[in-house]
């Protein structure tokens, strides 16, 4: 089984930063794309930001230039820094990552169990 463990949500004002990271563990032979969605209360879950086995990274319109995502693929590991953080970030951020258990075998999409970010205004 694998497990995505998340920390580094908390409450900033606006203006401020955080730095989400997110480590994936247990039985994990090799990990596609990782990424962070996020949720805010009545919206539906909304994909933030991804990132491939290579480094090349993709960002929703709304936190271009804001956002910045990483890997350290040595440590299964994806953050993601999040700088002039607006009221409207404010969502449960969710880390996600396409693992692939065994030599040969195929890719399953795994969760995080969500870190909340609040940001006042």
């Amino acid at each position: 089984q694998v497990q995505l463990v998340e920390s580094g949500g908390g409450l900033v004002q606006a203006g401020g930063s955080l730095r989400l990271s997110c480590t994936a563990i247990g039985s994990i032979f090799s990990i596609n794309t990782m990424g962070w969605y996020r949720q805010a209360p009545g919206d539906q879950r909304e994909s933030v930001a991804h990132i491939t086995n290579d480094g090349v990274a993709t960002y929703a319109d709304s936190v271009k230039g804001r956002f910045t995502i990483s890997r350290d693929n040595a440590k299964n590991m994806v953050n993601l820094q999040v700088d002039t953080l607006e009221p409207e970030d404010s969502a449960v951020y969710y880390c996600a990552a396409w693992v692939q258990q065994s030599a040969g075998g195929g890719y399953s999409n795994y969760w995080g169990q969500g870190t909340q970010v609040t940001v006042s205004s």
